[in-house]
């Protein structure tokens, strides 16, 4: 991977694993809703293309535009409350990310979660102060994998695209670097590794460690040189 000067960060399931408290949120409006609890794989694969379609999902096809909105309002309030309760970093996730500061690698989180619960996410685990600009999913018109928030990086942050790279663990965040074009690393601890199949990442890597590496492999040996 040539020298990158940013790297761009989804939130859920790659610098963050939420699934329990986005799962007990899920289940906590089915149940509000007199309808069946879901397994947590089931709502792990329904993250990523934010809040309204994994209500979407959770309820199913045949539930009302009305359905889907009052269930939204519930699952926000309670995820609001519970969003801190089991989530972390991922392990080696603070170390990565320091290991990238000392480097001058520029950061940010480009996340379809609202932009407010995102900032409190970062804010209670400290890592809020690696990241320059944090981007959710209400901060454009237009979510991932629609590329307005990569562009609105590169241009704030004055960076050409082929030194940039957008690090995820889903199709979304892999479809919203090629539409953006610049290159992506996919992490495969994340919640949705099986969706690299059909849109395979330009690196693929392990664990959280990794993710230095491969940033910084090509800024460290042209400094060597």
């Amino acid at each position: 991977m040539e020298m990158v000067d940013l790297a761009i960060f989804d939130l859920d399931g790659t610098l963050v694993d939420s699934k329990d408290d986005l799962a007990n949120s899920v289940n906590a409006t089915l149940e509000w809703l007199g309808m069946p609890a879901l397994d947590l794989k089931t709502v792990a694969s329904y993250v990523g293309n934010g809040a309204p379609v994994l209500m979407r999902r959770a309820l199913g096809e045949q539930a009302s535009e009305a359905d889907v909105t009052r269930a939204l309002e519930y699952f926000l309030n309670h995820y609001q409350a519970h969003a801190l309760d089991r989530t972390r970093p991922y392990p080696g996730i603070p170390e990565a990310l320091e290991r990238l500061r000392r480097e001058d690698v520029l950061m940010a989180v480009l996340t379809n979660k609202p932009v407010r619960m995102s900032g409190r996410i970062l804010e209670g685990l400290g890592l809020r102060d690696y990241f320059l600009r944090l981007y959710g999913g209400n901060s454009f018109e237009r979510k991932k994998p629609d590329p307005i928030g990569v562009d609105t990086l590169l241009n704030e942050l004055r960076v050409e695209r082929d030194r940039a790279v957008m690090v995820g663990d889903s199709a979304v965040d892999v479809r919203t670097a090629r539409n953006a074009g610049i290159r992506v690393i996919g992490v495969t601890y994340g919640f949705q590794p099986e969706s690299f199949e059909a849109d395979p990442p330009d690196e693929i890597i392990d664990q959280a460690e990794d993710i230095p590496r491969v940033i910084i492999a090509e800024r460290s040996s042209s400094r060597g040189a």
